[in-house]
């Protein structure tokens, strides 16, 4: 029994090693020259392969997904992902922050030791294989550097990935091929991206690249607390990051959106009221703030674009209202970073096309997994995770179909 993955991605990869291992005889497809670009620029920083926390909380950060994917999770949970990176040589640890990293800190090493054990299963590789859909018979068509090829299989798995960074190969171009057959595809939109806000030229010139750090962000009934970056054109980082959904649907319903920044999550109001009612004496009000409220520079700046912005002075307000502003910075965004910059993407493939394998309803022995479904997450673990984990699905989904063809 032959397969296509077509993907050479995290998703795409999982798959092939679990057809491999099921007997399958596998080909992996991709349009770059390599396998796991984007695994590969994840990884800069420190590959963050998974998280820590409670099986059950875990599972909440996929939100209205949750139960498309909460059976695929199970299966191949945070500590099965942590014992194949280890049964691969790299052994993990936990974070400060309970993510879950190599011990190596990076996807090189990890990338490298997979597509060894992959090899050794036989899986074989076909690269600057851009898929371009099916012929008339059902081959898949490829677009190759020698010209079109076509290849017949007897089951295929899709993992091409979402469409940010379109660069490092996922472009989102198997949306429309897709949409041809009548597969409902949700639109696709940055997911984990930074936003656009008007700073002043003071505040932008002064303040880009500085975090503010331990604050929590709010916008509707939803909370996060963690560190935002300031950019030259607006803001991002890993609270951002988490707010994004909310902040990304109230800025496309409405052109605009605001936030709330608490510079002082952890400090009780009226403690506050009671440190900004000291005598100034004669140190500047900046200075005044920083010790009286322990508020960082760049904190300090926000506070004052807020005040600016609603035409009041900061050193005017009352110490009650200016310790309420303290944890109510108000932060209008106006836009959202492209797609092609965004960490992720939301939207794709619905989980209405899809069985309980993976497999697609409408083209019977194809399945998709990873960043093609219409899923998002937060970054610290759970994009990577659910990845490998529909990978596996899709995989094992696959396997069992060829097995009840063949009986």
């Amino acid at each position: 029994m032959s397969v296509a993955v077509i993907g050479a991605g995290p998703a795409g990869l999982m798959a092939a090693e679990t057809l491999a291992a099921g007997g399958a005889q596998v080909t992996v497809h991709d349009a770059m020259p390599s396998a796991g670009r984007k695994f590969l620029m994840a990884g800069r920083g420190g590959l963050n392969l998974t998280h820590s926390e409670p099986l059950a909380d875990f599972l909440k950060r996929y939100r209205q997904a949750m139960p498309h994917l909460k059976a695929a999770v199970e299966a191949f949970p945070p500590d099965a992902l942590r014992a194949w990176s280890e049964a691969l040589g790299q052994p993990t640890f936990v974070g400060s922050s309970g993510r879950v990293f190599p011990k190596a800190f990076k996807a090189s090493p990890l990338l490298r030791a997979w597509l060894r054990r992959l090899d050794a299963a036989g899986v074989a590789f076909a690269f600057r294989h851009r898929w371009i859909g099916w012929d008339a018979r059902g081959g898949l068509l490829f677009e190759t550097p020698d010209g079109l090829r076509t290849v017949n299989v007897d089951a295929v798995v899709l993992a091409l990935g979402g469409a940010s960074w379109p660069r490092l190969g996922s472009d989102g171009a198997w949306a429309e091929i897709l949409a041809a057959k009548g597969i409902a595809v949700a639109p696709m939109k940055p997911a984990n991206s930074g936003f656009t806000v008007a700073w002043s030229n003071i505040f932008r010139d002064r303040f880009e690249g500085q975090p503010l750090k331990s604050v929590a962000l709010t916008i509707g009934q939803h909370t996060v607390r963690g560190e935002a970056i300031v950019t030259r054109t607006g803001i991002e980082g890993g609270a951002i990051y988490a707010l994004s959904a909310e902040l990304r649907e109230a800025v496309l319903a409405k052109g605009t959106a605001t936030f709330g920044v608490a510079l002082r999550p952890d400090a009780a109001r009226d403690e506050l009221i009671a440190r900004l009612s000291a005598p100034k004496g004669k140190q500047s009000f900046s200075n005044f703030l920083r010790k009286a409220a322990q508020l960082s520079p760049v904190g300090i700046g926000l506070l004052q674009e807020a005040a600016a912005a609603s035409g009041r002075s900061l050193t005017a307000l009352p110490p009650a209202e200016l310790a309420a502003l303290i944890n109510a910075v108000p932060v209008e965004i106006s836009g959202v970073a492209p797609i092609a910059r965004a960490i992720s993407s939301a939207g794709g493939i619905s989980f209405d096309e899809l069985d309980a394998h993976f497999m697609l309803r409408r083209l019977p022995g194809v399945f998709a997994a990873g960043e093609m479904l219409d899923w998002e997450a937060p970054t610290g673990g759970y994009l990577l995770q659910a990845s490998f984990a529909t990978g596996d699905a899709a995989g094992e989904g696959a396997l069992n179909w060829l097995a009840q063809r063949a009986s």
